[in-house]
């Protein structure tokens, strides 16, 4: 900063207003600072004002994973929330891992975010204390925890998963399958094959006709190494309840390798209403949530209660339901 304020002949306090945009410098002033910081490279240093403030102009958000895009379209709709208020989002992803969860937020927490927004509502309990006592606001999402941190923002994915199973029994299938993962670190994935198990159970279908095959993410590869052992040990399953559009599209494309009809020989339905979802022949059957809406009210429920503190307000941790529809295509 001093480098610059003797390059433009000013104070580094001048440099400093110019460059908080405060209306404490002229515009001409402004202007001759702006072009020594270009000239320079210089980028200002917030960490002292960070203190004075307690704001350090982040967001923590943690997500399973950067190559689903559903989470892609989560934290594209956190940054629209929140960049029009100052603040930018430091991204990190669990690998859907709750220690490598606990890890990053105790890391992000070292930097004193100005809150943080969690993926799912199920932590470990070293994780739970730090948000719980971290003094800033707390977002969950994709979920509806029964005992939720502070705010919440989701939906339920064994209701989602239930109502499903419900269409497909209505479209006439009766020997209806779950194809998930081996893993139980993808609780969302866990959460959705309950909502079959308890759909099956209400409808009185035949129960235990599940399938846990790959590690989260996952893949089509999987998801079509998955059809085949269903195949093989459940001959006469007419409709497959995939964990996510990825593991039904990969079901598809085995069934065709196979010389089998979808959904003349075997119903396939997935979940989350991907791009392949609609660009796979046949379309496929899937559950669609709004990811995007997700992370707009999340960041909107995050900048509220940053608001309520900062004034001085009370503010009740709230829990915002998002709403999710089952979309009949053609593979089931």
């Amino acid at each position: 900063m001093a480098t610059v304020a003797a390059r433009a002949g000013v104070s580094a306090m001048t440099v400093s207003r110019a460059l908080k945009s405060d209306g404490a410098v002229s515009e001409e002033t402004r202007r001759r600072i702006l072009a020594a910081v270009e000239e320079l490279g210089y980028v200002l240093d917030l960490s002292a004002g960070a203190l004075s403030s307690k704001r350090t102009g982040f967001v923590a958000v943690l997500v399973p994973s950067i190559n689903n895009s559903n989470f892609s379209d989560t934290a594209r709709g956190i940054t629209e929330a929140i960049e029009g208020q100052g603040l930018q989002m430091l991204l990190g992803y669990t690998d859907y891992d709750l220690d490598k969860e606990a890890q990053l937020v105790q890391a992000m927490l070292t930097r004193r975010p100005d809150g943080i927004i969690v993926t799912d509502g199920r932590h470990t309990p070293k994780a739970r204390r730090m948000l719980q006592s971290a003094g800033i606001p707390v977002v969950e999402t994709w979920d509806l925890p029964a005992d939720p941190i502070d705010h919440v923002v989701g939906f339920s994915n064994a209701e989602a998963s239930r109502a499903l199973v419900h269409r497909l029994y209505q479209k006439g299938y009766r020997n209806i399958a779950f194809i998930g993962g081996a893993s139980k670190r993808d609780t969302r994935g866990a959460d959705r094959r309950l909502g079959y198990k308890r759909a099956v159970e209400e409808l009185g279908l035949p129960v235990g006709r599940t399938i846990s095959f790959g590690n989260p993410p996952i893949s089509m590869e999987q998801g079509g190494e998955a059809i085949v052992h269903l195949i093989e040990q459940w001959p006469n399953v007419d409709a497959a309840v995939c964990v996510s559009d990825l593991s039904a599209f990969g079901a598809i494309m085995e069934c065709h390798r196979r010389g089998l009809s979808v959904p003349g020989d075997i119903a396939i339905a997935g979940f989350g209403n991907f791009e392949v979802s609609w660009c796979c022949q046949p379309t496929i059957t899937t559950v669609s949530v709004d990811a995007y809406g997700i992370g707009l009210r999340a960041g909107e429920s995050l900048l509220a209660a940053l608001a309520a503190r900062e004034s001085g307000q009370p503010q009740r941790a709230k829990a915002v339901k998002i709403d999710f529809t089952v979309i009949a295509r053609e593979s089931a």
